[in-house]
């Protein structure tokens, strides 16, 4: 998947019950360096960032790359969401050329357990399924990430393998979009 495959990004809003979808921002800064430098949200992707390091380095309008989505609940961003080409080289892949598009979610603590990164989530697979209809999406979490995995449980992601990566064992899932019906 590579971003001329895709439609023309960033695509309009996208607006669920709840939440807005959509580009970065440079009122989103702070809320960036909050999400990357959070201890809670560093647990399972490789620990926190220095908020210091973060301040200095952290471009105007961080995010600001084909497949963020920033997450916005009233006015203000709580997470992001992120659809980017896995890796080749990882393991866990559902196509022989790799490639797939890989989910990716992560949310500011106040906004854990309100059913936001399942909401938005579903709301990025929509438009991933409308712009690349029939295309598998994967995600990869840390088992030990329950959070995560009721999460990709409830968009609809089915366990493909298990492996170990980080230094800890990873779900890796697939989810498809069902094929139009005539």
């Amino acid at each position: 998947m590579s971003e001329t495959e895709l439609a023309a990004w960033p695509p309009a809003p996208i607006k669920t019950e709840r939440l807005v979808l959509r580009a970065s921002e440079a009122r989103d800064r702070a809320a960036f360096v909050e999400l990357f430098s959070s201890p809670e949200v560093g647990t399972y992707i490789g620990g926190a960032q220095p908020r210091e390091q973060l301040d200095r380095a952290m471009p105007e309008v961080p995010g600001r790359r084909f497949g963020v989505f920033v997450v916005e609940l009233d006015g203000a961003m709580i997470g992001m969401i992120t659809l980017d080409p896995r890796d080749a080289e990882r393991p866990g892949h559902v196509r022989p050329d790799a490639g797939e598009a890989e989910l990716g979610y992560m949310f500011l603590p106040q906004a854990w357990g309100r059913g936001y990164a399942a909401e938005a989530g579903a709301a990025a697979l929509g438009w991933f399924s409308d712009a690349r209809p029939g295309e598998p999406v994967v995600l990869s979490t840390q088992i030990a990430n329950g959070a995560s995995l009721r999460v990709a449980t409830k968009l609809g992601f089915t366990e493909v393998e298990r492996f170990e990566e980080y230094g800890a064992e990873q779900w890796f899932g697939v989810w498809s979009p069902l094929p139009p019906t005539a």
